[in-house]
């Protein structure tokens, strides 16, 4: 059975939600750049080790990156997921896991990269915002693409409200792209990832609601 490495920062819902869909993986490790990260707890409960590598314990980014890839190295996944971590990771971090390391960002990449999404896309009055499953490269938020969700862009929404529906889909979209990570159903060339057997059904989403 595949391996699956999940690097958390905080609570660690899309965490959860990866060990609670189920899939043909094993969790080997949940690690926290955080001691005190609530997720490490919910972690315990369901059974996965967990590793804290402290942050505040290296005072430079390389020495950190150096410590956390030894940490996963000892593991042998065949992919790490960042889930939440709030964190950003050095080119030679990125670079050694090329290919097999995924990141869930809130919004419809490459539409609001960065911090503050849902409140970037409330300033720009987009209809329709989401979130994206991609590869991780060097360049902040701007990997290959593997699955995105959409949500329509409510006159009354808040951060919060839209925040908290964009994230019931990351819940959704980012166990999925590990399944067919593991499945062997992703195929990147370039900046593109072909899926196989995707299951998509040509639907198109309107904001806002048209019957057309």
């Amino acid at each position: 059975m595949k391996s699956l490495v999940i690097l958390i920062s905080g609570r660690g819902s899309n965490m959860q939600a990866l060990i609670e869909a189920k899939l043909p993986v094993r969790v080997a490790a949940v690690i926290s750049n955080k001691p005190n990260a609530p997720g490490l707890d919910i972690a315990r409960m369901h059974g996965c080790e967990t590793i804290v590598v402290d942050q505040r314990s290296y005072p430079e980014r390389a020495s950190f990156d150096a410590a956390l890839m030894e940490t996963i190295d000892a593991y042998q996944p065949d992919l790490i997921v960042l889930a939440g971590f709030m964190r950003i990771l050095g080119n030679d971090f990125v670079n050694h896991y090329q290919g097999r390391l995924l990141n869930v960002h809130p919004s419809l990449l490459p539409a609001f990269p960065g911090l503050n999404p849902h409140r970037q896309a409330l300033k720009e009055g987009v209809k329709i915002h989401g979130c994206t499953v991609h590869f991780v490269t060097a360049q902040m938020d701007c990997g290959p693409i593997i699955i995105q969700a959409a949500v329509q862009v409510r006159p009354d929404d808040t951060e919060e409200t839209l925040a908290a529906r964009v994230l019931q889909q990351e819940h959704r979209i980012y166990p999925e792209a590990v399944r067919w990570f593991m499945e062997d159903r992703l195929k990147l060339s370039e900046n593109r990832v072909n899926v196989s057997n995707a299951g998509f059904n040509g639907s198109v989403l309107y904001s806002p609601g048209s019957n057309k």
